[in-house]
């Protein structure tokens, strides 16, 4: 049902922006599709009847406090071999007081979202880290970046279905799809 709503949406949304590294364009219309908001555009992301949704808060809840709430969702689609830069989620609320937030990831592929199928690399540790500078990755893209390496990373290959979960402060990022194949995930995120 969330695939199926995920195409719905994809193919019919105008609420479309580009996570690309600020690159030239690549894809028919995004080098990295994003689109911000599903829950509100089709039922199958609708918080109150999902049950993604409702494991996410519970666990959401359980690492973080009772406090915790859904505070946004997302779409992604990676077609290109375009590069997610590196960057930490929390670096788009830098003045928010109360900086606890977790990020699950959805693989939404029938098969393995691997390396290079462009699989997201977390950095161990950094979640406890201060946030990074950032700045904005382009002028035609959406998306912030900061200085990061493969290093300090590791790579986190996903099968179908299969959720990963990150801070505001994990440092993460993606090589670019070089598959052939689309990579398409649903992102949500709980803060208090």
């Amino acid at each position: 049902m969330v695939r199926a709503g995920y195409d719905e949406v994809m193919s019919g949304s105008k609420n479309r922006y580009d996570l690309g590294s600020g690159d030239a364009q690549k894809g028919e219309k995004e080098n990295i599709t994003q689109i911000m908001w599903p829950s509100d555009l089709h039922p199958s992301f609708a918080p109150e009847k999902s049950k993604l949704h409702q494991r996410g808060l519970q666990l959401a809840k359980a690492l973080l406090g009772d406090d915790m709430a859904f505070d946004f969702d997302m779409l992604i689609n990676k077609l290109t071999d375009t590069v997610t830069p590196f960057h930490q989620d929390a670096s788009y609320w830098p003045d928010t007081p109360d900086t606890r937030a977790l990020s699950f990831w959805v693989a939404l592929e029938p098969d393995m979202i691997d390396e290079d199928r462009g699989c997201m690399w977390y950095g161990p540790g950094t979640h406890e880290q201060p946030l990074r500078k950032h700045e904005t990755s382009g002028p035609a893209s959406a998306s912030f970046r900061c200085e990061g390496t493969e290093e300090e990373c590791v790579p986190e290959p996903l099968g179908p279905g299969d959720v990963a979960v990150h801070g505001g402060r994990t440092l993460h990022y993606s090589r670019g799809n070089k598959s052939g194949k689309p990579r398409r995930a649903y992102i949500m995120n709980f803060r208090p």
